[in-house]
């Protein structure tokens, strides 16, 4: 089983969240299913650096613009294909903005580019290599099921994921024409979307299958309330929609072999994760006070995030004894709104603004327990981490933190399942009573000490979702 997965990032060529992660991570747990993945990514100047003795093994006279070419290379496991088109890739800044994060203004143009060449790659335009299906991810992806749906003649099964249905890819009407797509699409069982060219919507609409990366996702994104304008649209197409649960990569976040923790340590071992409390506090110049239960956050620092409302409670977070180390960076006002608080409250709150793979490894093996406050989330890969490392995920109940936290409520507790905490609604309020009910769980070094070996135990990798994977492509292939 052949399939060609197309993204506009992918770990660790290129990363700017957890699309990243799971693009890169998926192939090799497919391998398992008899699943041959092909990663289709934009050759932007940091992944070029890495494709050095990379083989050419298409070209494009003209692909919105210019010349372009499609190159084959194994990097880092993954076996890519690399759209080199310096007219709209070889730009300073990030994938889809310039170095002063102003989106790039002709992202529509760059990412259908993608989209193109993913589509002739899908009808064989590879001499020796022919992709079954085709699993395009997130609006950057979005139009390569329209151009595979009016085009002309074979081709392979769709399958399209949304990450985050917030992100539209919304293009004026007026680039119909350049985006090569034809008249007939501009309608509203097409393309069309708001009076202009939706590429998101275009992935909804016409893909053969939809999944989202989890169930809770699958179900709040069909209803007004978190349906971003396209909830009718995803209820009507129910029938195609699944949830299926985002993994982590083990092999790199995996506590008994991390480079970046101060010692290992595993489920059997977890006295060994003490060592790494100590040094994240003298990381990041907190008070050497072990008895002091340490939060950890890894985020964008936005408000879809819940940062907001974790700066309301850090009244309540220092009240009850409690330290928090920050990493992240987002909006200047929370940015400014954290370093604020390190700056009041030295030795109790750390905050380092940016982002830092090392750190954010030692964070989830030395912190006690890892906040997620998000008001919407639709998998989350931290918490996923911060169990496997042994972190208590406080996380809000909504998408899949709902379905990947086991809240330690008193049957939970009873019965030994429990992994972590989750509150709602998403409020100050709520938050505030979850950190109480940690500091509680804290006092009770039993209980604790149970539901952080649950924490370890769970399961946060592929298998079972890869298993899911591999059945839709063959479903989605049998049905062309």
């Amino acid at each position: 089983m052949r399939v060609l997965s197309v993204a506009s990032e992918c770990f660790p060529l290129v990363k700017t969240g957890g699309l990243a992660d799971v693009v890169g991570a998926l192939p090799a747990a497919l391998a398992a299913c008899d699943v041959e993945v092909r990663t289709l990514i934009p050759a932007y100047p940091a992944v070029l650096a890495r494709a050095a003795g990379a083989e050419a093994v298409h070209g494009f006279e003209d692909l919105f613009g210019g010349p372009a070419r499609v190159l084959a290379i194994r990097e880092a496991g993954l076996d890519l294909l690399l759209l080199d088109a310096p007219h709209l890739y070889a730009r300073p800044g990030g994938p889809y903005a310039d170095p002063w994060s102003r989106d790039w203004p002709d992202n529509p143009q760059r990412f259908a580019a993608l989209c193109w060449a993913a589509a002739e790659i899908g009808r064989g335009a590879l001499p020796d290599w022919r992709p079954d299906a085709v699993h395009a991810h997130d609006w950057q992806a979005g139009l390569l099921p329209a151009y595979l749906h009016y085009g002309e003649g074979p081709r392979p099964g769709t399958v399209f994921t949304v990450h985050n249905l917030a992100f539209h890819g919304w293009a004026p009407a007026a680039l119909l024409s350049e985006l090569r797509l034809p008249p007939h699409a501009f309608d509203i069982e097409g393309v069309e979307f708001f009076g202009g060219i939706g590429a998101l919507k275009a992935g909804l609409r016409l893909a053969d299958r939809i999944t989202t990366v989890s169930p809770t996702y699958a179900r709040e994104i069909a209803t007004p309330e978190e349906g971003q304008g396209l909830d009718g649209l995803l209820r009507t197409r129910a029938g195609a929609l699944t949830g299926i649960l985002n993994g982590i990569d083990e092999t790199a976040w995996n506590p008994g072999a991390d480079p970046h923790l101060a010692a290992p340590f595993d489920a059997g071992h977890p006295a060994a994760r003490e060592a790494n409390r100590a040094a994240l506090r003298v990381r990041m110049g907190l008070e050497a006070r072990p008895e002091r239960l340490l939060l950890g956050v890894i985020t964008r620092l936005t408000g879809q995030k819940g940062m907001d409302l974790l700066l309301q409670a850090l009244p309540r977070l220092l009240g009850l004894g409690m330290d928090l180390a920050v990493l992240g960076a987002g909006e200047g006002g929370l940015e400014a709104g954290f370093r604020a608080a390190a700056e009041a409250h030295p030795g109790r709150i750390a905050a380092h603004i940016g982002y830092d793979e090392s750190l954010a490894h030692l964070i989830q093996g030395g912190s006690d327990a890892l906040l997620v406050p998000s008001r919407f989330e639709p998998c989350g890969l931290t918490q996923l981490c911060a169990l496997r490392y042994g972190a208590l995920p406080v996380v809000a109940r909504v998408g899949g933190l709902a379905d990947t936290v086991i809240d330690a409520n008193e049957a939970a507790l009873a019965t030994g399942v429990a992994t972590g905490l989750q509150f709602a609604p998403t409020t100050v309020p709520a938050l505030e009573a979850a950190l109480d009910r940690l500091a509680a769980l804290w006092a009770d070094r039993g209980a604790w000490a149970r539901t952080q070996a649950n924490a370890l135990r769970a399961p946060v990798g592929w298998v079972r979702s890869a298993e899911r994977y591999a059945a839709l492509y063959r479903e989605v292939a049998a049905g062309r």
